[in-house]
């Protein structure tokens, strides 16, 4: 069988990519259905994209890597394309965009694109070998029992990382990657939850409200959520990306820092107000019964027992709780992967691997991670219709 293109991976970069696409197309993907990833995304209503999407929310090795991809195929492209596809979307919060509906809706808007540009799909495939000749890429794809040999003058790898292998994430992309010559850099899970071994958390599971957490010059101000494991939340994902073992996180439980002057005020009109009481109005009332245990503080006595000095010491306590996570989850509830094909040996522009002409790598596979809250999906979209582009446009040429 003797096709232009063979993308690996039905996922969203992989469809995206299909979809831009001229010439013979063919997506495989060993699931059972496309875009798993975008089905489960957003509790179900997927988080397509961010009204705020701009390179400064995305990790790399390169930072200046995305910024060809993201300028050329931006949110409010993405925004328009699900426009015109009749899908209803609202903005949650910070910017990000989820369906009204169903995540299906753009999983099912991707594959009526793809259908546009002809591209085909066979799922319950997979990769058994890949050769190139020199003059085209030679591929023995297993299909229902089947083996199958294509032939192919382009290759996309579009297979993902190593999140979530209970759906089948693998390593695929980093090992073809160096067949043909790309490196690769360390990999690690992110936007993932931390874990603390002691259990110290466990009693507090449950328990959520709005920090700001730190590590080094990152911080975000959203939500945190005790489990029994660790933390999490969105506030915990974020700074797992920027998070390496064995350094201290800090957690600000008045991100407002409005906390001393309140109390400040509340002793002057009611200091016979018990202080844990009156913490318990600004704080989730387990989180303050637990604070002498988990902080070193002292909570005894009335508002009134409180100098000025004691009120701010116990402020500052608060506003810089300092935590060493044991670790994360790991991979298996992790996001996204931070890390991967090495993005020196992939053109910015093309997403073409400079060692090997006809090969190209998008999406996560790539060392580009964004944040939490539909910023990876926007790479996809943006690394997918590079690579599509410009496939398409060598067809032409050909």
């Amino acid at each position: 069988m003797q096709i232009d293109t063979l993308i690996l991976g039905a996922g969203a970069a992989g469809m995206m990519c299909a979809a831009h696409c001229e010439g013979r197309t063919l997506v495989i993907d060993h699931a059972r259905a496309p875009g798993e990833k975008i089905r489960i995304s957003g509790g179900g209503r997927c988080n397509f994209t961010n009204l705020y999407t701009a390179p400064e929310n995305f990790l790399s090795a390169n930072p200046h890597f995305c910024k060809s991809a993201l300028g050329r195929y931006t949110q409010w492209d993405f925004i328009a394309l699900v426009d015109a596809h009749g899908i209803a979307w609202h903005e949650k919060t910070l910017g990000q965009l989820f369906c009204d509906s169903s995540a299906k809706d753009i999983v099912a808007m991707l594959r009526s694109e793809m259908a546009r540009a002809g591209a085909d799909l066979w799922l319950h495939t997979s990769l058994q070998s890949l050769r190139h000749d020199g003059h085209a890429f030679h591929a023995v794809l297993k299909t229902q029992g089947a083996r199958r040999n294509v032939t192919a003058r382009n290759v996309v790898l579009a297979t993902g990382g190593k999140s979530i292998p209970k759906m089948g994430a693998t390593g695929l992309a980093y090992d073809i990657a160096r067949q043909f010559g790309l490196a690769v850099t360390a990999t690690r899970a992110g936007l993932v939850p931390f874990t603390f071994p002691d259990g110290r958390f466990a009693d507090l599971a449950g328990v959520a409200l709005p920090v700001r957490a730190r590590v080094g010059a990152a911080s975000f101000d959203e939500a945190m959520l005790f489990t029994h494991r660790g933390l999490s939340g969105p506030a915990m994902l974020q700074i797992s990306s920027y998070w390496h073992e064995g350094e201290a996180i800090f957690v600000d439980l008045d991100p407002s820092g409005t906390l001393l002057d309140t109390l400040r005020r509340q002793r002057a009109q009611s200091g016979r107000h018990n202080l844990t009481t009156e913490l318990a109005r600004h704080l989730p009332a387990r989180l303050v019964a637990a604070l002498p245990t988990q902080t070193g503080l002292t909570l005894g006595g009335n508002l009134a027992d409180q100098s000025d000095v004691a009120l701010s010491q116990l402020c500052d306590t608060l506003s810089n709780w300092q935590l060493t996570p044991g670790g994360t989850e790991g991979y298996r509830t992790a996001e996204v992967t931070l890390g991967g094909i090495d993005t020196s040996g992939v053109s910015s522009k093309t997403m073409e691997a400079q060692t090997q002409p006809g090969l190209y790598v998008i999406g996560e596979a790539l060392d580009v991670t964004g944040w939490l809250g539909g910023y990876n999906f926007q790479w996809a979209w943006a690394s997918g219709a590079a690579a599509g582009r410009a496939i398409s446009e060598k067809t032409r040429q050909v």
